[in-house]
């Protein structure tokens, strides 16, 4: 991969964090690199211009990071750009929003040149983590890049895990870079520097500490003013700082934390003191540190999620829609025999119940997260519907129900809907099926087909409408079409309801619930464009 003809986006609202940013792509050999201070002139870069990359901040003003990445996800010109969060907020929450709206990756803050470079890299090699549409040829070369992403990650961890926490020691004297230094050598990679210049040297380095041990009264630049200097730049304002020092009046520690160190420890030092308040907060600098592993888990789990859809989107769908168009000519032979006619229906029917249990675990994750892209297309809902009663019939044959349809009287042939085939297969079936689950034995199961108009917007809909004998328990009737609501089955999931919502939802159409305590019966409507 050559850097040199990559073009990165930095979007963030602090002009020194951009600025430094900007030149450490370019030590990496970045070729060109665009600003922004916020999203939406981020958009309008976007707009003009080729990017590979973005790296962009989540707090801004404007249009805050997550709610760029919303936008470059749903714009097919740029959905499919790596973009890299970088953050200071550490809540799980915000991390499983940012992958759940297609993040590439995240970093959260501080971190250092390495591990920017690192990620950088990985992301520019072309992995998305909600990439959709990937055609099946494109399987092989994931596969290998991932491969390629697993070894990197993995020797950064061998690296950190070998390599010693380290400590930065500021003290004009000596001997008390002596003593402390010598106190701390063991357990941590220790640094040491006699005047402040130094000390904001190494630590805005590629290489900063992991906690700063700073003494106050020095020449030159006193400690206050160095804690100063470190909290307005963005590669140190995160490292922890103690104040080491023989000033012990309440006025200099209170300005002391005031300013932004965490602890205060005043000279002459107790050596075990000193090391069990360094060895407490290093632990939170590991704490820290280790969020970013886990947030990183979390991408990777996220990335095999998508995987996995592909593999059922396009590796086993498309077997099938030939498959079934394969029975259908077998059943249009007129030669066919009998006995074969019944086994291509029964064939027919285990298709689309296959096809049935992949819609449900691949489209529906899209549509819950904003991914999902109708292709509405002409089908005739009253074959549909026909095609799920012969399939129930066989199967709660040991009920003995009256499963029927019932459609209005002028033009049987005219029922056709504008939508997805396949969805509205596995959302009518589902129904249809809680339907017959629900009703008593010997009682009937209708359905009715009809067609309908919106008052207010004249949008013509065929409106489909399921009835049992039974009702819905009062108190789950308000929560009904919620996601994990089930209601008189022990081994119930909640599911199906739920998922025919948003299937109807993703289709412009409508779902609807009427219980009728007085002839007790129950009724499901789903509403759906009519061509």
């Amino acid at each position: 991969m050559e850097l040199a003809k990559k073009t990165v986006l930095i979007v963030d609202d602090m002009d020194a964090i951009r600025k430094i940013s900007s030149d450490q792509l370019r030590r990496f050999g970045v070729g060109q690199i665009y600003q922004a201070e916020n999203g939406a002139k981020a958009l309008h870069i976007l707009k003009n211009t080729h990017v590979d990359l973005i790296i962009s901040d989540w707090n801004m003003p404007v249009m805050s990071g997550i709610e760029l990445l919303c936008v470059v996800r749903s714009t097919p010109k740029f959905q499919y750009i790596p973009f890299l969060m970088i953050t200071a907020e550490a809540a799980r929450e915000r991390v499983s929003q940012a992958i759940e709206e297609g993040v590439t990756d995240i970093v959260i803050k501080p971190f250092n040149s390495m591990i920017l470079q690192q990620r950088v890299t990985q992301c520019l090699q072309g992995f998305v983590s909600n990439k959709a549409g990937v055609v099946a040829q494109e399987a092989t070369s994931t596969s290998e890049q991932s491969d390629a992403e697993s070894d990197i990650a993995l020797n950064l961890t061998k690296q950190d895990k070998h390599q010693k926490s380290s400590v930065l020691i500021v003290d004009d004297t000596a001997d008390n870079l002596t003593l402390l230094g010598g106190l701390l050598k063991d357990e941590y990679q220790v640094k040491l520097a006699k005047q402040g210049a130094k000390a904001l040297e190494i630590a805005q380095s590629d290489t900063p500490p992991d906690i700063i041990l700073l003494d106050i009264m020095m020449p030159d630049m006193d400690g206050f003013e160095v804690l100063k200097q470190l909290r307005k730049h963005p590669l140190s304002e995160h490292i922890p700082v103690i104040f080491v020092t023989a000033l012990t009046e309440d006025k200099y520690q209170l300005q002391g934390l005031d300013g932004g160190a965490v602890d205060y420890i005043s000279k002459p030092i107790q050596p075990e003191l000193l090391k069990l308040r360094v060895r407490n907060l290093m632990a939170y600098v590991t704490m820290h540190k280790n969020l970013q592993s886990d947030f990183d888990s979390l991408v990777a789990n996220e990335k095999l999620k998508q995987e996995v859809q592909q593999v059922l989107q396009h590796d086993l769908k498309g077997p099938i829609a030939g498959l079934m168009a394969l029975i259908e000519q077998i059943k249009s032979d007129p030669h066919i025999s009998k006995n074969n006619a019944e086994n291509a229906t029964i064939a027919e029917d285990m298709t689309f119940q296959l096809l049935n249990m992949i819609n449900m675990s691949s489209e529906l994750y899209k549509i819950e997260t904003g991914r999902f892209v109708l292709s509405p297309k002409r089908f005739s809902i009253l074959a549909l519907i026909q095609k799920i009663i012969a399939v129930l019939k066989k199967t709660f044959q040991v009920k003995h129900l009256l499963i029927y349809l019932d459609c209005e009287e002028d033009g049987d042939e005219d029922y056709f809907a504008m939508g997805d085939e396949s969805l509205s297969y596995s959302m009518l079936f589902n129904l249809l099926k809680n339907a017959c689950e629900a009703a008593p034995s010997k009682t009937r199961v209708s359905v009715m087909l009809q067609r309908e108009q919106e008052p207010e917007t004249k949008q013509a809909f065929l409106k489909v409408s399921i009835q049992n004998i039974g009702v819905v328990d009062e108190d789950i009737r308000q929560h009904f079409w919620q996601k994990y609501v089930s209601a008189g089955k022990s081994d119930g999931t909640g599911i199906g309801t739920y998922s025919a919502k948003l299937l109807a939802e993703a289709q412009q159409g409508k779902v609807a619930l009427d219980v009728d305590d007085a002839n007790q019966t129950t009724s499901v409507s789903v509403y759906l464009p009519h061509e």
